[in-house]
């Protein structure tokens, strides 16, 4: 249970000269917002009153006139002035005095002095309206949205009393004590029902203008308007705590281990762009000893293209002179040919002439040397028989051997 305690707020009853200790202050560690004067004024100067008529009746009487008027005066004097004394009432700045006229309320009296010349005229309270008040309430055994019962929460508020009259005559300090209480326990019940138990913590200096709009609707018909609302702590039931110390050294651990890696991770990072700073570097070298090497491949290219083409030219020339030279061989050797082709057609006629002498001689020796023909008979009205037909394939080649010229009959 939280070691503060619910605020207190009262009503006293004290001399005039007390109040602006009591409004300040409050009384042993209770609040006083409304102080309820001592009347001090009484009916003393009364007695001075006939006193003074008493003096000035022995005066009229008596013989001695002086003596008497002068008692008289004085009395009356002293009178005047008490009853003057008495009459005057100082309001202290920033509150407000409620007057009331046998009994009944009839208005208020701002700071500053104020006469009230007769009795039955006095200040029933004199209330603060400019302080703040200040109220702490603690709450025990708010359950939460899973009915675990929190350890308390404390909640602070401070309001003003804007109506004197209206708080004086409705309430008093004493039953608004009671009413506030229980607003303010009401409200944060009600509250604490709306989260859950692990995030209990998220209460502490959230937002409470709801709570606070709310009871300014519930306390604004007793004068009284509350100007500012939080809760400033809150406490789980001891296993909770313990649960949320758990996860409160995990999380340490885990910011630790993040906080580890990150270094690690930062530690990496700036090797591998060393790493990738040399290794561009390096390639930065490649690349100008590729462009070098480049450079000399395309010089002694093109020395090998020059070298090639005048190569190629030389072998160019010694082609187009073979070539010339076997052009002109062949040119010689078709006129040659051309020439032989010439005389064999010149001799063209003397062979045909001379293969036609052969060929009649070889005739006339053809027909020296013909064999007779050979007739086979056979039957009558028969054609050629495949006896005939057989001797006379014996006999062709011995006839032609032979070249007799007998012709043998059948």
């Amino acid at each position: 249970m939280s070691s503060r305690e619910f605020s207190k707020i009262k009503e006293s009853l004290a001399a005039w000269s007390d109040i602006r200790q009591l409004l300040r202050g409050g009384e042993q560690g209770q609040l006083v917002p409304v102080v309820i004067p001592k009347d001090r004024r009484g009916f003393a100067w009364m007695a001075l009153v006939f006193l003074a008529l008493y003096f000035a009746g022995m005066a009229a009487l008596t013989s001695l006139v002086l003596p008497a008027a002068l008692a008289a005066l004085f009395f009356l004097f002293v009178a005047l002035i008490t009853m003057w004394r008495k009459a005057i009432i100082e309001i202290e700045e920033g509150t407000t005095g409620v007057r009331s006229r046998w009994g009944a309320i009839t208005g208020t009296l701002p700071p500053g002095r104020h006469y009230l010349w007769l009795p039955w005229d006095r200040v029933d309270a004199v209330v603060d309206t400019s302080t703040e008040i200040p109220y702490s309430a603690p709450i025990v055994a708010c359950p939460t949205a899973e009915n675990v019962p929190l350890k308390s929460i404390e909640f602070f508020l401070k309001f003003r009393i804007v109506d004197p009259v209206a708080f004086v005559r409705t309430i008093g300090a004493g039953n608004f004590d009671l009413v506030l209480s229980s607003a303010v326990q009401d409200a944060i019940r009600q509250r604490s029902r709306r989260v859950n138990t692990e995030r209990a913590y998220d209460l502490r200096g959230s937002d409470v203008g709801d709570m606070q709009d709310a009871l300014n609707r519930q306390l604004g018909r007793y004068g009284v308007r509350i100007t500012g609302a939080n809760i400033p702590d809150v406490q789980l039931p001891d296993q909770y705590q313990q649960h949320l110390a758990t996860r409160e050294k995990v999380a340490k651990e885990l910011s630790a281990y993040e906080r580890e890696w990150e270094l690690t991770r930062k530690r990496r990072i700036d090797t591998l762009l060393m790493e990738i700073e040399r290794s561009k570097k390096t390639r930065d070298a490649r690349v100008v000893e590729v462009k070098a090497a480049h450079n000399k491949a395309r010089k002694d290219v093109a020395r090998m293209l020059e070298e090639q083409e005048t190569e190629a030219q030389r072998v160019t020339w010694e082609i187009e002179a073979r070539g010339r030279a076997e052009l002109t061989a062949a040119e010689n050797e078709a006129k040659a040919l051309r020439r032989l082709a010439e005389s064999y057609r010149d001799n063209r006629a003397v062979l045909q002439y001379e293969l036609a002498r052969k060929r009649l001689d070889v005739g006339a020796k053809l027909a020296e040397n013909a064999p007779q023909p050979l007739v086979v008979r056979t039957q009558q009205g028969s054609t050629d028989s495949a006896l005939s037909t057989l001797l006379l394939a014996q006999l062709l080649p011995r006839i032609a051997g032979s070249g007799t010229g007998q012709s043998p009959t059948a």
